[in-house]
């Protein structure tokens, strides 16, 4: 269930859309300035707002601008003004939709339906992007589209060659890479005498991510053929 809230001055309008968006199955929170909807939203989890552009106190305007200084749910400002230059503020300013009064309240709810499809669909095509890029193994998580490492959440601080390393090494749980295979990959180049190098970062990795070091859990060696992150449930 979604919910929505309502904010305008004129009591009788906030009741009418509260009729046809709770036969839609929508929760609905009214307030009748801009104060009231910010204090709605600092206390429930609100999903699309629908506001008045003229109001005494804190005006729509006003409220857009905080709002969006915090938050990017959908704002659908009502207003009686219909000049373009009156609904070109409205979307600068922040909000999603202008609905001109009066207006049809299934037009109004149709817009409801509109907006909140469209955050939902942004929502969980970035929460899909993300997860995409997300590797982990046991309490391991390097999460490339932020470029942040942590062990049982805390953050890791790596150097770039180092959070490469790991990388290179976590996308591929369990394969082992050659000290050659690891300096060819990051280094972008032939190996040559690359044993101290890739061993110094290793060693480097394993200090911030392992708990003991000496008896690693996650990046292990092969004696005599390389390294590799450990795969675990």
């Amino acid at each position: 269930m979604y919910n929505i809230l309502v904010c305008d001055d004129e009591k009788e309008i906030v009741d009418a859309v509260e009729i046809y968006l709770m036969q839609e199955g929508y929760h609905v929170f009214k307030a009748y300035d801009g104060k009231q909807a910010l204090q709605i939203m600092k206390e429930e989890t609100i999903h699309l707002l629908i506001l008045d552009l003229m109001m005494p106190g804190m005006d729509g305007i006003h409220a857009t601008l905080k709002i969006r200084e915090e938050s990017s749910i959908p704002i659908i400002i009502l207003s009686a003004k219909s000049q373009d230059s009156d609904k070109i503020l409205g979307l600068n300013i922040g909000a999603d939709d202008y609905v001109t009064k009066p207006f049809n309240p299934l037009e109004l709810v149709a817009r409801v339906k509109s907006q909140l499809r469209r955050y939902t669909t942004l929502g969980t095509m970035q929460e899909a992007k993300e997860e995409e890029h997300v590797y982990h193994t046991g309490g391991l998580v390097v999460n490339d589209e932020r470029k942040e490492v942590t062990v049982d959440g805390e953050p890791v601080k790596l150097t770039r060659i180092e959070y490469n390393i790991l990388l290179l090494l976590i996308m591929n749980k369990g394969k082992v890479f050659s000290i050659d295979e690891i300096y060819e990959r990051i280094w972008k180049e032939e190996a040559f005498c690359a044993d101290n190098t890739v061993t110094v970062h290793i060693r480097h990795i394993r200090e911030k991510i392992e708990i003991d070091p000496k008896n690693p859990r996650y990046l292990k060696v092969m004696w005599g053929i390389g390294y590799k992150i450990e795969s675990i449930d």
